[in-house]
C-alpha cells in the first residue's frame, strides 16, 4: 500500500462513493446508481453528477443502464480507506474501550484525517488485526482483502450449527441488541426452528457455562453472516 498524497488527494465524499460502489460491487453487478442513492442517503441526481466526475478521474467505469466498475486505481482508493475505517475501529474499541456500537460513525468522521503513518503506527500496536470489530476482513497494506464467501443467518437450515464471522455495522441500535443475545463474531449459533412466512427464527446460543435460546427476526438475520461450525 502505498502512503503520501495519492489518498490524501482524493476528497472525503469521493472516497466514500468508493467504499460505497465496492461494497455494491462485491455481489459481481455493477453499481447502479439508485443503490448508490440508498447507500449514501443522496439524491440519484447528485450521484450522476459524481459518478461523471469520478469517471473522468479514472476511478471508475461507467456501462449506460448498468451501473459503475471501480477501475484498478478506485479499487486500490477504496481498499486504503477500508483500512483505514476498520483499523480506527479497532483501536477505538480495544485501546480507547469504545462499544462496538459506537465505532462505525465515529471511525467514519475520522478516515478521511487520519494520516497512513498514524494508521500504520495503530495496526502495530494492534498486532496487525485482520478483522475489525464486527468480522469484516481488513485490508493489508499492499491492498489485497480475504472476502470469504459467506452466508446469512436467515439462510440457515433447521438443525444447521454455524459460527457467526461478520454483522453489518451501519445500525448502532441492531448492533446494541446483538451484543443482547450474544451474537457478535466467533459465537456458535444452532437453529432451532423456523416459523413460516418470514416469521422468527429459533436459535440456540452457544456461550461459556452454557447457552440460551433466542428468536430473531429474518430481516435482522440477514444482517448476520455465517458459515458453517466445525462439528455441525
Amino acid at each position: 500500500m502505498t502512503s503520501g498524497s495519492t489518498n490524501h488527494a482524493l476528497s472525503g465524499p469521493v472516497e466514500d462513493y468508493l467504499k460505497a460502489i465496492y461494497d455494491l460491487e462485491r455481489v459481481g453487478e455493477p453499481a447502479a446508481t439508485n443503490d448508490i442513492a440508498d447507500r449514501l442517503a443522496i439524491s440519484p441526481a447528485s450521484v450522476s453528477g459524481m459518478v461523471r466526475r469520478l469517471a473522468d478521474q479514472g476511478l471508475i467505469t461507467h456501462e449506460p443502464y448498468r451501473g459503475v466498475r471501480l477501475t484498478r486505481e478506485g479499487r486500490s482508493a477504496a481498499l486504503r480507506t477500508l483500512r483505514r475505517h476498520r483499523i480506527l475501529e479497532c483501536y477505538l474499541t480495544e485501546v480507547l474501550n469504545y462499544p462496538w456500537d459506537r465505532v462505525h460513525d465515529e471511525a467514519e468522521r475520522l478516515e478521511h484525517a487520519a494520516s497512513e503513518e498514524l494508521i500504520e503506527r495503530m495496526a502495530a500496536t494492534l498486532g496487525d488485526p485482520r478483522h475489525d470489530p464486527h468480522g469484516a476482513p481488513i485490508p493489508t497494506r499492499d491492498g489485497r482483502v480475504e472476502e470469504a464467501a459467506l452466508a446469512t443467518l436467515a439462510d440457515a437450515a433447521t438443525g444447521d450449527r454455524v459460527r457467526v464471522r461478520q454483522v453489518q455495522d451501519e445500525s448502532a441500535e441492531r448492533l446494541r441488541y446483538l451484543a443482547e443475545l450474544g451474537i457478535r463474531p466467533g459465537a456458535v449459533v444452532r437453529i432451532l426452528d423456523r416459523a413460516p412466512f418470514d416469521g422468527p427464527i429459533t436459535l440456540w446460543v452457544d456461550a461459556p457455562g452454557g447457552g440460551s435460546t433466542r428468536a430473531v427476526g429474518v430481516g435482522l438475520a440477514r444482517e448476520v453472516l455465517v458459515d458453517a461450525a466445525e462439528g455441525g
